[in-house]
């Protein structure tokens, strides 16, 4: 029988918080209504999710190239990401996606409304 190493326990248990976050990534993916909503549950939930994947499959595999690989993605994921999603909410935001009728406020456009006015 093959006794697991305490690294590979903790990078089990890692790997299992990043799969719950993804899962709820995906939940608010389904469950949210607009566009904006879902960008934010895809962003926050996903990444965080992901991250936490790559930063348990590092724990368990150590320093070696797999783990080395697996630092660098979860960089590369925790930079890009957040670029990615304002990109995409911005681009929504012009193409004149409505947000849901539950939405309170749009930040985004009073600032043009404001920067609009001002010129």
């Amino acid at each position: 029988m093959h006794d697991l190493s305490i690294n590979q326990i903790i990078g089990y248990v890692i790997i299992c918080g990043g799969i719950l976050f993804d899962l709820f990534g995906v939940l608010g993916l389904v469950r949210l209504p607009d566009v904006y909503n879902r960008l934010q549950a895809a962003t926050k939930s996903v990444t965080f999710g992901s991250a936490g994947i790559l930063i348990g499959v590092f724990v368990y595999s150590g320093f070696t190239a797999l783990g080395f690989k697996a630092l660098f993605c979860t960089i590369f994921i925790l930079l890009t990401s957040p670029v990615s999603a304002h990109a995409i909410a911005k681009a929504a935001h012009k193409a004149g996606i409505k947000l849901t009728d539950k939405t309170v406020i749009d930040l985004y456009q009073q600032d043009k409304s404001e920067s609009e006015e001002s010129k």
